[in-house]
């Protein structure tokens, strides 16, 4: 089969924006403020003018060539502050990390999960791996799901459930667990555990609790292999993203076709972009795959 290739653009936020870029750097808004990171993957010249970078309220100074580094603020700004996106309300801050608690590119992936959850008229289990700060989660609960969140980071857990309680969204049905994605679906695949919808956003690199290392393609294809025992009779969605890896969206195209080519359906591959404020360009963010039953 031919692979369906895309670019997809999240081009629904009043609240963030990437307002330019160029020189290995990023210039984004979210809410009232504005930040610079560092970006590789803008490769060109920045559109805007450099006094217009020079009034960014913070910049992320990198200090090693992975996301270490130290934030340099120009202004005092609180600790978090409030961002919604449609319906979800959740916290941002600026972290140790250089990420702001919110990936915006993957909203396209919120709407997506969204969707297809309301286009059955049945209940739907949806199971989120290494699910951060739980936005795909709220987004998946909201449509109507019951969802299992689950993360090796009890910060992010953490600040999940605040999200949660910020949507309006508490009484809704998820789980919070604060695990070793790979171990936890090993012991559902034992327990008999099925979900209708999966939601992977597996690291480069991580090490969860116990100091248990993850590597992703040391156990990305093991963890593929257990999901897919995972899946209900009638599965509806299974989304895959993909960070900062020596792969083409190809890759995670092919993966799924091997595990879920006799579910028919339709898969698609391609890239998760920010088009700019100042001059268009499409920066790329990451690579994804995502099977629907729907067709």
């Amino acid at each position: 089969m031919q692979p369906s290739f895309v670019f997809l653009n999240a081009d629904g936020w009043q609240e963030y924006a990437l307002l330019d870029s160029g020189d290995g750097r990023k210039l984004e808004r979210f809410g009232p403020y504005t930040f610079v990171r560092s970006e590789p993957r803008a490769m060109w010249r920045p559109a805007l003018p450099a006094r217009q970078w020079d009034v960014a309220d913070a910049v992320f100074q990198l200090t090693g060539e992975e996301s270490g580094g130290n934030w340099g603020f120009r202004r005092k700004l609180p600790a978090t502050w409030t961002l919604q996106y449609k319906g979800l309300r959740f916290e941002a801050q600026a972290t140790s990390s250089r990420h702001m608690g919110v990936f915006p590119e993957q909203a396209v992936h919120w709407d997506w999960i969204a969707s297809q959850i309301r286009a059955v008229q049945r209940p739907v289990r949806v199971l989120n791996l290494f699910g951060y700060t739980g936005l795909a989660t709220l987004a998946a609960a909201q449509a109507g799901a019951e969802v299992t969140h689950v993360d090796a980071a009890k910060r992010a857990i953490t600040q999940a459930r605040r999200n949660q309680e910020l949507s309006g969204l508490a009484e809704r049905p998820i789980r919070w667990i604060v695990e070793d994605a790979l171990k936890y679906i090993q012991r559902e695949v034992r327990r008999g555990s099925r979900y209708d919808g999966l939601i992977l956003d597996p690291p480069k690199f991580g090490r969860g609790a116990g100091g248990k290392v993850w590597e992703f393609f040391e156990h990305f294809p093991e963890l593929l292999d257990t999901c897919r025992e995972l899946l209900s009779p009638k599965p509806l969605f299974v989304v895959l993203t993909a960070y900062a890896v020596q792969a083409s969206a190809l890759y995670l195209y092919h993966a799924l076709e091997g595990r879920l080519s006799e579910l028919g359906g339709a898969l698609t591959a391609g890239e998760l972009v920010t088009v700019e404020r100042s001059a268009g360009r499409w920066l790329s963010q990451a690579i994804f795959a995502r099977w629907t039953a729907l067709g």
